[in-house]
């Protein structure tokens, strides 16, 4: 296989990952690390939402949400997710597709912390993705939980992190007349090495 160079270069995956996201930390004017998240539900149909990506590890991706949401039901069921990540100002993305496990940790429990009040209390008053009365209810869920947690509430325990351990992530950048450079970095299992092909644009 041709030699990978320039911004495919790297032995790792998820080293070239953060890399991409550090340079996409300084062009993206708004959440450059916003990740198009995808999963199925029980009938095979597909669902797709815009959520953060808060970390990437030594061999996964991690971002967190509320585990009794739509998403977090599906990935429960399925054990499995995929998304994408797309830069306008670089030309890049990023698709990942792969396992997830949870984390509800101390990791978990440090990452709520660091969040704003405001968003801590939202954990606990919002029933995500469930109907709702109206928004005047949801604003009495919220003052209810302020009373009941106070100024600092711990992180409730339906609400947590989900690490993606993936088996393809493909890396693609815009060229010239649509001739895109993509290269994939693919494994059966997570245990095993990875395969690196250059696909067709």
């Amino acid at each position: 296989m041709e030699k990978r160079t320039g911004i495919f270069s790297g032995d790792d995956p998820f080293d070239i990952a953060k890399e991409w996201l550090q340079e996409a930390e300084k062009s993206e004017i708004n959440d450059h690390n916003a990740i198009a998240l995808a999963t199925v539900d029980s009938q095979g149909l597909p669902n797709a939402r815009m959520v953060l990506l808060k970390d990437i590890e030594a061999s996964s991706f991690v971002f967190y949400t509320n585990y009794n949401s739509q998403k977090g039901q599906e990935i429960d069921s399925t054990g499995k997710a995929a998304f994408v990540i797309h830069w306008k100002s670089l030309r890049r993305q990023i698709r990942v597709r792969g396992l997830v496990e949870k984390e509800q940790g101390t990791m978990a429990d440090e990452y709520f912390s660091s969040r704003s009040l405001q968003s801590r209390i939202g954990a606990w008053a919002s029933p995500q993705s469930e109907p709702i009365e109206s928004r005047n209810q949801l604003m009495k869920e919220v003052a209810k939980q302020t009373a009941q947690n106070g100024l600092h509430p711990e992180r409730p325990p339906h609400w947590g992190g989900f690490r993606i351990l993936p088996l393809e992530i493909e890396f693609w950048s815009d060229g010239a007349f649509r001739l895109h450079d993509r290269f994939q970095w693919g494994r059966k299992a997570v245990s095993l090495p990875w395969a690196i092909h250059r696909l067709a644009p």
